[in-house]
């Protein structure tokens, strides 16, 4: 299986509510004892595993509009399939501090998720999607914009939730506990 967070790679990203895919991955990294650090098909990576099954976790480093072009690397590279492949990201389109787990679907209005999409030729994959909100400025801007002290601790809890639920999903390949436990989070 592998596990893509999206973002985008730099300093000045780091804390950005375009970043949760990132953060989440950092999450599940940590709680498996991984650090993701090999430089490979345009994304920083790890590879372990879980119960046996081959798990790599991966960062791509094209900016998370190009996302597509490292997710195509990394499928061919590990040779797996779209139905061996989980994406996290932050989602506008969804209530802040919430969680949407989806088996396949559309890209929506997300720029990365339309990359992913494009490059591998299909909507079958599972998705866990963060939810960041809407907000009246410049969706550029407002996605790009750093998460608020004020925020930080709910947000990491949202991270370690959702890392928790794709953990469990890997260990016993429930999908409909997963969509249940990672629908319910509001």
């Amino acid at each position: 299986m592998i596990i893509v967070g999206l973002g985008n790679p730099g300093k000045e990203y780091e804390d950005t509510l375009h970043n949760c895919g990132y953060r989440v991955l950092d999450k599940l990294s940590e709680s498996l004892g991984k650090k993701i650090m090999k430089i490979e098909c345009s994304s920083l990576t790890c590879v372990t595993q879980i119960e046996g099954e081959k798990l790599v976790l991966a960062k791509p480093l094209t900016y998370m509009n190009n996302s597509g072009e490292a997710v195509k690397s990394l499928l061919a590279r590990f040779n797996m399939k779209p139905k061996d492949l989980i994406v996290i990201y932050d989602d506008i389109d969804i209530p802040r501090y919430s969680l949407r787990v989806r088996l396949s679907g559309s890209a929506g209005t997300h720029n990365g998720m339309r990359s992913v999409v494009e490059k591998i030729g299909t909507e079958n994959f599972i998705r866990v999607r963060v939810g960041v909100g809407k907000n009246e400025y410049n969706l550029k801007d407002y996605v790009l914009s750093k998460i608020g002290s004020e925020d930080k601790e709910r947000f990491d809890r949202l991270f370690t939730t959702a890392a928790k639920i794709v953990e469990d999903f890997i260990r016993d390949g429930d999908t409909e506990k997963l969509m249940r436990e990672g629908n319910n989070v509001k």
